[in-house]
């Protein structure tokens, strides 16, 4: 089976966009399937394209097997309305000069194309479904334009967001499938459009399978936490510091990472230098998978309730055993739940985190090991990239019956 793979985002960027899509791209092909990649210039997270790529239209180049085919487009991260519409037109545009190849885009048994961004994948939908023909997945990440409006970075009932829902609406019904990170975003999609073809992909990682050789810190010196992403007004870290006394309960709180709220908290750690809270900056990824197994447990917090959106960090961490404190709500808190891996309290109830904190510190070694043997034992069964990637080749080519 022959599959183009249409994104925004790949490696060698980093992220959890690039990631995914990366590991989306090299699973297929590790089951036999050829792919190829239609994408950017590598440019994220600054928005400039990488000094390797600079001045060039267009690259052809050959990742881990993958023909990947990088046209030009206007990269910005600007919080201004005129050059994100741009950057988010631009590879919708330039796109198309992929659609000059004739011959290799009619060998492709399925399309994958993924949104947000929507303009783009729209395009990308006109041009392989509507003028070629291809079988069209949809592989949705995040709900646009409901995301945005949620988030406060689109007004309901603008022009902009009328404009947009036309264009979401669209994209489902011509469609042939939908893939989506989480269930409330297949419900959503149904909802819209009834039913339709659609297949549950977790944003699982290769590689992790529930099994870890790193040995935990001994908890005799005392319940090591950890909290590893972006340190920004959306996981708001800084409250978390803030209003758990880490000292008074015994436990170590150890930060990796940078954003926003990184100076701030850098402030409050210098004005409380007792606060058992270390602030160790970033690290490189191969470097923070190798060390998150030995911490007791992982905060993860999600303040904004955005329909559809599950952290990652939640399938991370159980691969790597480490028991997951989830702070908010949504299918989040719902998995974490449902599996066992960890305890859950609402968006910004200290109070319950801090009772979260006591339970797991206070559980006999016996009930803890319980615990990350849980977690072993569904990410083998139910939460594998490779099981979930043996159902998603099965799921592409019964899509011909």
């Amino acid at each position: 089976m022959k599959i183009l793979v249409v994104s925004c985002s790949y490696y060698p960027e980093i992220g959890a966009a690039p990631v995914r899509i990366t590991n989306l791209a090299e699973g297929l092909k590790e089951k036999g399937c050829q792919v190829d990649v239609l994408t950017c210039m590598p440019n994220y997270p600054k928005a400039r394209i990488f000094d390797a790529y600079k001045g060039k239209i267009f690259l052809h180049e050959k990742i881990n097997g993958i023909d990947i085919y990088r046209y030009i487009h206007y990269p910005s991260n600007s919080k201004k309305a005129l050059p994100r519409a741009i950057s988010m037109v631009s590879f919708g545009v330039m796109l198309w000069l992929f659609g000059l190849r004739v011959k290799k885009i009619r060998s492709y048994d399925r399309v994958i194309v993924q949104s947000p961004p929507i303009i783009s994948a729209w395009s990308a939908m006109v041009l392989l479904k509507g003028l070629y023909r291809r079988k069209i997945i949809l592989n949705i990440s995040d709900l646009w334009p409901l995301s945005a409006v949620e988030l406060g970075a689109l007004r309901a009932g603008s022009r902009m967001h009328k404009m947009l829902c036309r264009v979401e609406k669209s994209m489902y019904r011509h469609a042939d499938a939908i893939c989506g990170q989480s269930q409330e975003i297949l419900d959503h999609i149904k909802a819209i459009v009834g039913e339709k073809p659609c297949f549950l992909y977790r944003n699982l990682q290769r590689g992790l399978s529930g099994s870890s050789s790193t040995e935990k810190t001994p908890r005799t010196e005392g319940f090591q936490i950890v909290y590893a992403g972006l340190l920004g007004i959306a996981q708001d870290i800084l409250s978390i510091v803030q209003h758990i006394d880490f000292a008074a309960l015994g436990c170590q709180f150890h930060l990796y990472g940078s954003g926003n709220q990184a100076d701030e908290i850098e402030t409050f750690l210098k004005e409380h230098p007792h606060s058992n809270v270390h602030l160790h900056g970033t690290l490189p990824k191969k470097e923070l998978a190798a060390i998150l197994p030995r911490y007791h447990a992982s905060i993860v917090p999600l303040t904004t309730a955005i329909k559809g959106a599950v952290p990652s960090k939640i399938f991370d961490l159980a691969a790597a055993q480490v028991p997951i404190l989830f702070c908010g709500g949504g299918e989040g808190a719902r998995i974490v739940e449902k599996y066992g891996i960890g305890l859950t309290s609402s968006p910004s109830d200290y109070p319950a985190l801090e009772k979260n904190i006591r339970i797991l510190c206070g559980m006999s070694a016996e009930e803890y090991d319980r615990l990350i043997r849980r977690e072993g034992e569904v990410c083998e069964n139910d939460l594998n990239f490779d099981k979930q990637m043996t159902r998603f080749c099965s799921f592409l080519k019964d899509m011909n019956h």
